[in-house]
């Protein structure tokens, strides 16, 4: 299984870096504080990194981090739930 991520690590690296290369035309790029030039490949590929990357956050925000609150909360309540309580344990060792 390994062999067959590190074919697939190194297809998509070189399909990467054939994109880049096919697409080395310089874009200008206008973030209203500054400017730069990127090459158009290049400037892909960071568009792409940003929007994974801000998908990941969002969903991170938005889903994991409320299903742990509600996992610790669960778990909370089962512990107490399998506690004795002290006025069961009191009614139970009267009648044994």
């Amino acid at each position: 299984m390994r062999f067959v991520w590190i074919v697939l690590l190194l297809l998509f690296a070189g399909l990467g870096a054939l994109f880049g290369a096919l697409n080395g035309d310089a874009v200008a790029l206008d973030f209203y504080l500054f400017q730069t030039a990127w090459p158009k490949g290049a400037a892909w590929l960071a568009a792409l990194l940003f929007g994974w990357l801000a998908g990941g956050a969002i969903v991170w925000l938005a889903v994991v981090i409320p299903l742990r609150r509600r996992l610790k909360q669960v778990n909370r309540l089962a512990i107490r739930a399998n506690e004795p309580d002290a006025r069961n344990a009191s009614t139970v060792s009267a009648d044994a």
